[in-house]
């Protein structure tokens, strides 16, 4: 009797999930989807363990241009500054520039791996002159830490608001709702509101506890901060609103939410900088709201920008949340 209990619900709820077309069909496609795409994205001899930009014609006849574990990005030196110098360093989106037509190498003296690289160069090459970027050097978690906020952002936002309203869809309760004079925008935007200051909480109690041992770099102003975390916040719980206007279970609304999150942790520079990866990924990149929203932060913790600063990404954050509302009322449904 046990056995055959066991075998009625093993069969009913295989069947359940191999009816359910959406679900079952993105369990096959999804994981070949990221197989492709990060063997695209991390494609070649295999992944180096520094990045060094060289400015000028390299001179090829040292052996320090053909170590196999540095990535080498040539860089214009009509279109590199000082100032780009210092923050592709003290951003620690590359780890040295050697920089040909001046016979010098600059690194950063707070990066590990710059340290390792200088001596190793220089000890080939004593005829080049050491520079450091200009200015304190960024720690590598004052880099950091500004994709850790939007990542934590990204998932409260996503899977609180997505996961839930799909629950409610599914269990009957949005059904019930229905027959209540409240419409798809004022139930929309209850969520928006209630998910927004959950997460501007949480952020704000991380960001703050974590800051009293940490003494990360602040250079800008706490409430442009908190503005690009409320407008961040926004058009993520917008985004997740627009994949739960219509599922109607939670294995396919994670695996949805997964083909955002995973591109979105991958291509928005949140763990490492993109420069020197291929244009189309940072073109893919562009697209993401954690993307902008990673780059005002850093904009305004380690360069001290201002609102006319970060205007750029606040208007791209303020249009897709407008836009992701306008598609998550109209694809809204109750049932």
């Amino acid at each position: 009797m046990m056995i055959h209990q066991f075998y009625a619900m093993f069969k009913a709820r295989t069947m359940e999930f191999v009816r359910d077309k959406g679900s079952f069909y993105w369990s096959l496609i999804f994981p070949a989807f990221l197989v492709f795409g990060f063997a695209f994205a991390f494609s070649g001899s295999g992944e180096a363990m520094f990045k060094v930009g060289v400015i000028g014609s390299a001179d090829t006849s040292l052996p320090f241009m053909h170590t196999a574990q540095i990535k080498f990005i040539d860089y214009d030196p009509a279109a590199v500054g000082a100032q780009k110098i210092e923050d592709l360093l003290g951003r620690h989106q590359i780890d040295m520039i050697i920089d040909f037509t001046k016979n010098s190498v600059v690194f950063n003296t707070q990066s590990d791996k710059s340290l390792l690289l200088r001596q190793l160069f220089t000890a080939e090459n004593k005829t080049f002159t050491v520079d450091t970027v200009s200015g304190k050097g960024i720690r590598y978690v004052d880099w950091f830490v500004p994709g850790v906020i939007g990542m934590n952002m990204m998932f409260s936002c996503l899977s609180g608001v997505g996961f839930i309203i799909v629950r409610y869809r599914k269990n009957g309760v949005l059904k019930r709702l229905k027959a209540t004079p409240i419409n798809a925008f004022n139930f929309l935007s209850a969520q928006a509101a209630s998910r927004l200051s959950i997460v501007l909480f949480t952020s704000i109690v991380v960001f703050a506890g974590t800051n009293i041992f940490l003494h990360f770099v602040m250079l800008g102003s706490y409430l442009n901060l908190l503005l690009l975390m409320i407008m961040g916040s926004l058009c993520m719980i917008s985004l997740g609103l627009v994949f739960a206007s219509r599922i109607r279970n939670e294995e396919l609304a994670g695996g949805l939410l997964n083909l955002i999150t995973f591109p979105m942790l991958a291509f928005s520079g949140v763990f490492y900088s993109l420069e020197g990866s291929p244009p189309i990924l940072r073109t893919i990149g562009n697209f993401f709201p954690l993307t902008h929203f990673t780059n005002a932060a850093r904009k305004v913790m380690l360069d001290g920008a201002g609102l006319s600063g970060i205007a750029p990404e606040l208007l791209i954050l303020g249009g897709l949340t407008a836009a992701f509302i306008v598609i998550a009322s109209v694809l809204f449904r109750w049932e």
